[in-house]
């Protein structure tokens, strides 16, 4: 039976690594940091858990499933079509891979380009390269595993660490707690780490490292699972240590630094006191890379699930094409809309995602039916919708609204969780009693 060599499973876990981290987990534990101040590791904790753990067993129950797809089937077919095709639209060119192109233009690049040269050229020229770059890695899936997880990645974690080692020399200036983080560190790191959007990627990204295990030559399927168990626990593992190390950055300089908007802010006030320009420039490249990997996890399997979902009429490499050139487009020209868009789709189906994750892990030990499944999704979608019809948009629909409004959590997104826990736990007990009557019942008629 085919094993994965140390190399080959060190290489698949920095590359799960390297499609997780992006822009968003560059930049929102500095602020962190920034904000706690002496309260960054216990809030850090908390962010952990919805930034590490839930995109980390995300990814494994993609993996163990077999798909996205065959997850959310356990809800039903067309909830598992429309699902996991909101999934890879709004997660992909819906928002995470033109931003991906974007967001390390905006935050390294355009505040230094000069006035006299047009920043709208300067953003084309550059996302020109990136997606270039991206497309000519997407376009070979069968040297991923070595290109992210043996050059990309690393030259990634290799910079990150020197920025660390610099920018941890410095004095340390910690400011007390600031904002929510000063009434609720724990609420408030939890939330944030909700906000990377990870766990909805993992669902991505999960059938990527499966497919990846599977090309070294593992053909089993409790051996594909056992890696990617192993592989997530590793990656899991540098996640947080990196997150601890941009925590800490941001929390060193809290004091020196106070009222910063948002992480990027903070490394660059940061490696540009310790660095100058050179440390400008390793900013540059560090956020250019985190965003090259995740973009690049995200066309692969947006290209794949496409290519399946309508029976391969388009190939893959059609389907790289696509994404990658509607994704540039929007970088440029139409971001801000799409995110008008795409942002309120999230809301609403990254609870249910969170939900399925849930179930999905812990499947083997409940046995879930298909009631379950059903109800936990109904209310985790219907609750988020209407929070996102009110609060976005704001529509009020009478009693419905003033029920929403009075639910726990509310004022911090999370008016979904409590409902949808109680409904899993009162139509998975009655599920079981059902069976078990329908059981009994049978057993007494074959013995008459």
């Amino acid at each position: 039976m085919k094993k994965l060599s140390r190399s080959q499973f060190l290489q698949v876990s920095i590359m799960l690594f390297g499609l997780f981290f992006g822009a968003g987990n560059l930049i929102f534990p500095p602020l962190l940091g920034n904000q706690a101040g002496s309260a960054t590791y216990i809030s850090l904790l908390a962010f952990s858990v919805t930034a590490v753990l839930f995109p980390v067993v995300g990814a494994i129950v993609v993996g163990k499933t077999n798909g996205l797809t065959k997850l959310a089937n356990r809800v039903g077919p067309v909830f598992s079509v429309v699902f996991t095709t909101a999934i890879y639209l709004s997660i992909g060119p819906g928002l995470g891979i033109p931003r991906a192109g974007s967001v390390p233009f905006e935050m390294a690049i355009a505040p230094y380009v000069p006035e006299t040269f047009s920043l709208g050229l300067a953003r084309f020229l550059y996302t020109l390269v990136f997606f270039a770059i991206a497309m000519a890695i997407c376009l070979k899936p069968n040297k991923l595993v070595k290109r992210i997880g043996k050059y990309l990645t690393p030259t990634l974690l290799v910079l990150i660490l020197i920025m660390f080692i610099r920018v941890v020399t410095m004095s340390r200036n910690v400011s007390l707690p600031t904002g929510d983080y000063a009434t609720g560190p724990v609420t408030k790191g939890f939330l944030a780490g909700y906000d990377t959007m990870d766990a909805v990627a993992a669902l991505n990204f999960g059938f990527v490292i499966a497919q990846a295990i599977r090309r070294f030559g593992v053909t089993d399927e409790k051996e594909v699972t056992k890696y990617e168990v192993k592989a997530g626990a590793l990656a899991g593992v540098v996640l947080f240590v990196v997150y601890a190390m941009l925590a800490t950055i941001g929390m060193i300089g809290s004091q020196k630094f106070p009222g910063l908007e948002n992480g990027a802010q903070v490394l660059t006030e940061s490696i540009k006191l310790v660095l100058g320009n050179f440390g400008l420039v390793l900013l540059a490249v560090i956020f250019t890379l985190a965003c090259l990997t995740t973009c690049v996890g995200l066309i692969t399997s947006g290209g794949e699930y496409f290519e399946e979902l309508f029976n391969h009429r388009l190939s893959y490499r059609n389907w790289v094409f696509i994404w990658t050139l509607f994704s540039f487009l929007m970088a440029n020209f139409g971001l801000n809309r799409l995110l008008a868009f795409s942002v309120p789709l999230l809301q609403i189906i990254y609870p249910v995602a969170l939900v399925l994750i849930v179930m999905g892990i812990s499947h083997d030990y409940v046995d879930y039916s298909n009631a379950s499944y059903v109800a936990a999704a109904f209310v985790s979608v219907v609750l988020p919708l209407h929070e996102v019809l009110n609060k976005t948009f704001n529509l009020r629909l009478g009693v419905l609204t003033d029920a929403l409004v009075s639910l726990p959590l509310y004022v911090e997104g999370l008016s979904w969780l409590l409902p949808t826990l109680v409904v899993l736990v009162l139509v998975t007990l009655v599920s079981k009693v059902v069976e078990n009557s329908r059981q009994t019942s049978v057993a007494r008629t074959a013995n008459n």
